[in-house]
């Protein structure tokens, strides 16, 4: 393990580079259940089963051919009694963190295909454990969320993680390496200290320290390591290029690490694909063009077959066809990365635009009332800002905008929303944020645009803001994002009211039940 002193300075960077996402309401009450001796299969169920969409996705899954065992499981409890308790709760966390650490795409991550090789390795460790006889407790769970880190980086460095990954890719380099040049941390570290801070069970955060370094594990982790890694191969075989040539020496390795027989790899290359299609849809992803390795094979054959193996032109051919074709639709996928940009983004201040923010408000309004966390949302507008356009003029005014964008964008977190809602005015939405929290943050809002000052044709502008805000709490019900955006306006309203240069938080009005 790192050395004390080590983690300390790694994980002050973690927490100094990036914002680790609060746990799930719902996997802290299951993680809570199994931990109690003679209640635990009741509570267990109780939990899981106040989320129906959670239940179905769990009964889809018990049911599936990789995890069937006595007949149609019809309820949480029949799947408990039949998988046990600690299957069912693996099965429950990796539901709901995969749902929990969703991208709003702003990071432009490929998180579906990070998903999908998550799953086809956590599916081949529990393959491979059953195979070499070792009970490692927890190893599912595990393998699915090694790579979890990954996606955390991503949701706060943006294009530039994406270029690293890509670099990654493209020269065979470790990403991890380039991760520490680049952040002085690996993705291995932030799965660790992210899953860490959660309290998820040691056997499950320890061994994501050294999936990609199995070597440098210690020997009382080495063999639930050496499980995640070989896993790890194994998905990436489904989804990279190359795939004969890794085939070949992925056999080979496990061979000679795990004394298995030709027969024995070439059986567990087939299952983890086959089985993995059908925890893939469990998840709601598609599996596209997963095939079993041998059916691969098949299909290769023949298409040798058809073309005339004497052929070497059409060969050729087919292999520069189908180069062109990556390549478009590697270009293709940039333009719609920058379509999608310009859809979402103000064209003078670089803020989300006003649709964008709608759907985020949606977005963040559902996940609070889903996990009872509170969401707050702040709407302020340029005091007197018609004068600074009269006077100045509107290429000034532009700038006094641009300025207040900037200044706003760099005092909020990376989890917070920026949007320029309309001319002069700006709304900002703070994910789990109480009330107390918003009136300190728009307070401070203010003072820091009272600060700007904008220099244009010799002159200094200087302006200040009204602002209005509302929380949505846990206490809340039969709230509408309209809801929150009346309240808050009405906040601004009071604060042009009374004198400007000020902060009004209003409550949130909630139905009767």
């Amino acid at each position: 393990m790192q050395t004390t002193e080590n983690h300390l300075k790694i994980l002050q960077l973690i927490n100094q580079q990036l914002r680790l996402p609060s746990p799930p309401a719902i996997a802290v009450r299951i993680l809570n259940a199994v931990q109690k001796d003679d209640s635990a299969l009741t509570e267990l169920g109780e939990i899981i089963a106040t989320d129906p969409v959670l239940t179905a996705k769990m009964l889809r899954v018990a049911n599936s051919e990789f995890f069937a065992r006595q007949g149609q499981i019809s309820s949480i409890s029949r799947a408990m009694a039949v998988l046990g308790t600690n299957l069912i709760k693996n099965i429950a966390l990796s539901f709901i963190i995969a749902s929990e650490l969703e991208d709003t795409g702003a990071s432009r991550f490929d998180v579906n295909a990070l998903w999908r090789r998550s799953v086809t390795a956590a599916v081949s460790a529990d393959l491979l454990a059953v195979l070499v006889n070792q009970k490692v407790e927890d190893i599912f769970v595990a393998a699915l969320l090694q790579d979890i880190g990954m996606l955390v980086i991503a949701q706060t460095k943006g294009d530039h993680y994406n270029k690293l990954c890509r670099e990654a890719g493209l020269f065979g380099q470790s990403l991890s390496e380039l991760e520490k040049d680049s952040y002085g941390f690996d993705h291995q570290q932030v799965g660790y200290a992210l899953l860490q801070s959660w309290q998820l069970p040691e056997n499950i955060c320890c061994p994501l320290l050294f999936h990609h370094e199995p070597e440098q594990a210690p020997s009382a982790l080495s063999t639930a390591v050496d499980i995640l890694h070989y896993a790890a191969r194994l998905a990436d075989l489904y989804t990279s290029r190359c795939r004969a040539e890794k085939a070949r020496h992925l056999q080979q390795e496990l061979t000679d690490r795990f004394a298995l027989s030709h027969a024995q790899t070439a059986q567990l290359l087939d299952d983890a694909a086959a089985n993995s299609r059908n925890i893939l849809a469990s998840f709601e992803l598609d599996p596209g063009d997963l095939q079993p390795y041998s059916i691969l094979l098949q299909q290769a054959n023949q298409e040798l077959a058809d073309l005339n193996m004497g052929n070497a032109q059409m060969i050729l051919e087919l292999q520069e066809a189908r180069d062109k074709a990556e390549r478009l639709a590697r270009e293709l996928q940039d333009a719609n990365n920058r379509l999608r940009e310009l859809v979402y983004r103000d064209g003078l201040t670089g803020l989300y635009n006003h649709r964008y923010f709608q759907e985020a408000l949606k977005y963040e309004l559902s996940r609070a009332a889903r996990y009872k966390t509170s969401v707050s949302l702040i709407l302020f507008d340029i005091d007197y800002f018609k004068k600074v356009n009269d006077s100045h003029g509107h290429p000034a005014g532009d700038v006094v905008l641009m300025n207040i964008a900037r200044a706003v964008s760099s005092a909020v977190r990376p989890t917070d929303i920026v949007a320029r809602y309309g001319g002069e005015e700006f709304a900002v939405i703070l994910p789990e944020t109480n009330a107390a929290g918003a009136k300190v943050f728009a307070a401070r809002l203010r003072r820091c645009v009272e600060g700007i000052a904008t220099l244009v044709d010799g002159q200094l502008i200087y302006v200040t803001v009204s602002a209005g805000a509302t929380t949505f709490g846990a206490d809340c019900y039969g709230v509408s994002k309209d809801d929150l955006i009346e309240t808050a306006d009405r906040g601004l309203y009071h604060s042009k009211q009374n004198g400007r240069n000020q902060v009004t938080v209003l409550e949130l009005a909630t139905p009767p039940r």
